[in-house]
Order: C-alpha cells, then structure tokens, then sequence
C-alpha cells in the first residue's frame, strides 16, 4: 500500500493531530445537534456519531438507524464540521453516502469479517474511493487481520486509510476494558509507514477517567490523532456511558496533553543506540547458549525416555524470575512474556531432538 493518500477533504489534507468527537451513538436530534454546537465552539473540526450500534446481544439499543443521517447533515450546515459513522455492510455505506457523510469507520467486529469487508470495500469503491475510511482493529489481536481489511479497501480503489487501534478483547478482570498491546499499532506502523494511526482512548480504556492517559500515552509514542467518545450528557448516554466525556472535559484534555517533537534530530541519542545494538547481541549470544543447554536437556531426556513438558519446573522458573525482574523494575507482564517466549522456543528445540531418528 504505498501509494496510500494523506486523509483529506475535498484534497485538502486534515492537520495532524486529527482529532475525531462525538457521542458514542445519535440518540436524538437534539442531543446530536448540542453535542456538536459545544464540540465546534472548542475547535473541533470532525464530529462522530454512530448511526448503526452493533450489538453483542439482541435487545439493546442498535441505533436510530437512517433517520440520524438527517441529524449529521444538519450538524455540518449549522457547524460546518465534518460528520463520519460506523459502517457495517453495502445498505450503510450507500445511505451514509447519499446523506453526504465525509468519513466512515469500520468497527471491530466488521473489520474481523473478510466477506462484509470485501461487501464494504466494494461499495465505497464503487459510489465514492476519495471518501476517507477507518479501519478499527479487529476484536482478537490478529494483525495480519487488521491489514487484510486494509487491503480490501486498497484494492477496491480507496487510498484515504487510515486504522483505529481500539484495543483488544481480553478474557478476566482487568484495568481497561480493551487491552493495548501497543506492540500490534507499533508494528502496524513498521509494517505500513504512510498508514495514519488514531488511537481510540475511549474503547481502550472503558472508564472516562483512563481518557486522558491513553491519549497522551498514544501521542508519546507518536500517533496520529485521537477518535473520544464526547457526550453532552454522558451519565445519561444510552450506550457506553461510562467511558465517554463531556465537551469540556474534553477541551481541558486536549489542552493538557503534551505533543512530542518528531522533528527533533536523534544525533545526540546515537552513542546510545549504539549501545543498545551492543546489548542485543550480547543478549542473543546469551539466548543462543541457553539453547545450547535445553538441547543438551533434551537429548538426555530423549534417552531417559523422559516427557519434554516439565511443568513444575517451569512454574518455579517463572516465580523466581519474575520476583527477581520487578526488584529490577521490570513488570511482571513484560518478564512473563519474555520467559514464555523463550519456554515455546526451548519446548520447540528440545521436540526436534525427540523427533530425531
């Protein structure tokens, strides 16, 4: 995808950081309309509303449906702000076109669905390829996934992409409701380098009090821009309330937040860097005489007829490791993966000396 189009309208190319508000789903004329006035009045320029709600269980609110278009057109003529909604399939993306919508999302659950992304690819492609599109992140952390959905509208004619990292689902109790893993977003940069990133601090995080974090924590690592859930009367909202915020809060956000420098030379880090390139082989040397050692392991429990899987073992290996790690500073979630990591591999080698005749 290297011809990829910086997102604009009308061709002129939206600043950076692209900044996307908006309540979580156009519950009424009203409440849209006075969402939009108070995010316009603090210089937003691109209001959100999703039209269409997908739904875990039936039952709960879906959405207004087709009569929210006529709440979005009325947004962009008494604000002038341009109006963007989720699409889920060719009947959305059809009517959200027609009622001059300028940006579309695809959700999560879409976006993990190669059949309605090809159906959707289609669509935009063939009614309106300059119309710029974002793609959230699938629900499961598959980024050869994420950039499948990509392709399809790439390949479809549509060159204004853009994705939304939104989180993965996780299974449990945890501090956010979609987890980060901002390891995926990062490599999806590496792997698409003209591809903008927006962050979603909203779905990441679930609670409004994580809103602000997230979003700076994403402009550290330098990210394009945020896509928040803003709600005239959040406590009230009919879906997500929790985690959305009101347009004030919002503006005290976005007015809080440090933007990080991505102009300034790196000479003066390159000793450093140096350094870190240093540590890496000396780590790897490491790795490789650990191996050296699980396959010796290997061989003698090949001819001990011995299994390869020694849990216990393993389960001491972690407690103590880890233990040592956080007196070091490290977390306990980054040692855990370090060390499973290195377990699959030991597991994997230590199998070829068995499956050796």
């Amino acid at each position: 995808m290297n011809n990829l189009q910086p997102i604009a309208f009308d061709g002129i190319e939206i600043d950076k950081p692209i900044i996307i508000a908006g309540p979580c789903s156009a519950e009424t004329e009203e409440q849209v309309l006075s969402t939009a006035r108070e995010l316009a009045s603090y210089g937003i320029k691109i209001y959100r509303a999703g039209i269409w709600k997908p739904r875990t269980k039936p039952g709960g609110f879906e959405g207004v449906g087709e009569v929210g278009l006529e709440w979005l057109k009325k947004v962009k003529e008494e604000t002038g702000m341009k109006v963007s909604t989720e699409v889920a399939n060719r009947a959305h993306v059809e009517a959200a076109l027609a009622a001059g919508v300028d940006m579309l999302w695809i959700g999560a659950r879409t976006s993990a669905n190669p059949f309605a992304m090809q159906e959707i690819a289609d669509a935009i492609g063939e009614i309106s390829p300059d119309t710029p599109v974002l793609v959230k992140n699938p629900v499961n952390p598959d980024l050869e996934l994420w950039i499948g959905a990509l392709e399809r509208l790439h390949n479809a004619g549509v060159t204004h992409l853009g994705a939304i990292h939104r989180g993965f689902t996780a299974y449990g109790k945890h501090l956010y409701r979609n987890m980060p893993q901002w390891h995926i977003p990062a490599e999806l940069r590496r792997r698409i380098p003209n591809l903008p990133i927006i962050i979603d601090p909203s779905h990441i995080g679930g609670k409004r009090e994580l809103v602000a974090p997230l979003a700076q924590q994403a402009f550290d690592m330098g990210f394009d821009g945020l896509i928040v859930e803003s709600h005239c009367n959040p406590d009230c909202a009919w879906s997500d309330k929790t985690q959305q915020v009101s347009p004030d809060v919002l503006n005290f956000i976005l007015n809080t937040i440090s933007l990080r420098n991505d102009k300034c030379t790196t000479e003066n880090i390159t000793l450093l860097r140096q350094e870190i390139d240093r540590l890496d082989n000396d780590l790897l040397e490491v790795l490789n005489k650990r191996m050296r050692v699980c396959r010796e392991i290997g061989q003698y429990k090949k001819e001990h007829n011995m299994q390869v899987l020694q849990t216990g073992r393993f389960d001491s290996i972690i407690q103590s490791r880890v233990k040592l790690a956080n007196e070091m500073g490290m977390s306990t979630e980054f040692m855990r993966t370090v060390l499973m990591a290195i377990h699959e591999e030991s597991v994997r080698q230590q199998l070829e000396i068995f499956n050796k005749r």
